[in-house]
């Protein structure tokens, strides 16, 4: 089953343009990173899905319940990570978690000693009776994912939980994130415009871009791009890469020929890398047979991983192709 599900989702403030248009998509258990440039719609989607904002067409699932109908029963099993800082004023770290505790419903005596160990969990057990005001920005980041925590929810929304933190802060609070899932079955679904990190820990990802929805794919389909490689070659270099150029495979990019000294002295070339794409259902064996045909040496040939950031911007550039084309239509009407 599906942990959230969106059916025609639109969202609008006003006049403006729709901050979410006829959204429709699922997500699956585990991490999942909700990705998209600002103004694409990250925070209104989740705040649809939490019932924040109830006036939006289309429906919305939480684990089977009615976001909008149910939203009391959805808040009580789900925790929620603000981009912006959320608390009291003059508040400690572990009256302010044993609150939202008691406000999901949870006896005072049960609150205070989850607020305990969440706020231990997350690395702030010296800091437990310091007024929130005094913790520095990664402290308060930890803080607001214990309040997440503190009524031990089954989906947790992370909105931009890494911003404002230095290298170090961002790898342990990855841990985290990650531990949430591997250690203690949550579900996490993670708005975030850092794709490096997204990748680190994620299970799957969803594209928004323009209230738009561009697409999920899960992150080990990432693992091997099909049909691009890193071949590298020793002999008749110029041959080989004259070849390719001539041949149907699509030359993405060459390294800087290596040299080697010879006995007499002088410098000959001795191998040379090409990043190749080769046509759809043809694999290595092409670029073999052209190495074959050239009389060179195939030294290594490797499938080249496509990473996060390859797939967003190229997500993003079919996105813009596709809003030029609807800006188009439009201003011919």
């Amino acid at each position: 089953m599906s942990i959230v599900a969106l059916r025609n989702i639109t969202k609008a403030y006003g006049s403006r343009p729709p901050a979410l248009r006829d959204v429709t998509l699922e997500i699956q258990p585990g991490v999942t990173g909700l990705l998209g440039p600002n103004g694409a719609g990250k925070s209104t989607l989740i705040q649809c899905v939490l019932g924040l904002l109830p006036d939006f067409e289309g429906d919305v699932s939480v684990l089977g319940l009615d976001a909008r109908r149910q939203r009391r029963e959805v808040r009580r099993r789900v925790g929620f990570m603000p981009e912006s800082d959320t608390y009291l004023y003059e508040m400690t770290g572990i009256r302010a978690v044993r609150l939202l505790g008691q406000l999901t419903g949870m006896p005072r005596s049960e609150a205070l000693r989850r607020a305990h160990e969440m706020l231990h969990h997350v690395g702030l057990g010296e800091a437990v009776y310091r007024d929130v005001k005094e913790y520095s920005t990664g402290m308060r980041q930890r803080f607001k994912l214990a309040q997440a925590l503190v009524h031990d929810p089954e989906v947790v929304f992370l909105d931009e939980p890494l911003a404002g933190l230095d290298p170090q802060a961002r790898d342990e609070l990855l841990k985290l994130i990650r531990d949430l899932a591997v250690d203690h079955g949550k579900h996490v679904i993670w708005s975030s415009h850092i794709l490096p990190d997204v990748q680190k820990v994620a299970d799957s990802v969803v594209v928004l871009h323009h209230g738009r929805f561009h697409g999920t794919f899960r992150l080990e389909d990432l693992a091997q791009r099909t049909g691009v490689f890193h071949v590298e070659a020793e002999g008749e270099l110029e041959k080989f890469e004259q070849a390719l150029i001539a041949s149907d495979v699509a030359v993405l990019g060459v390294d800087e020929v290596e040299r080697r000294e010879t006995v007499d002295g002088t410098l000959a070339d001795d191998r040379r890398g090409w990043t190749v794409e080769v046509p759809e259902g043809q694999g290595p064996s092409r670029l073999f047979h052209i190495a074959a045909d050239t009389g060179v040496r195939v030294r290594k040939l490797n499938q080249v991983a496509e990473d996060l950031e390859d797939v967003f911007l190229r997500i993003l550039g079919e996105a813009a192709v596709e809003g030029a084309a609807e800006g188009a239509a439009e201003g011919a009407d």
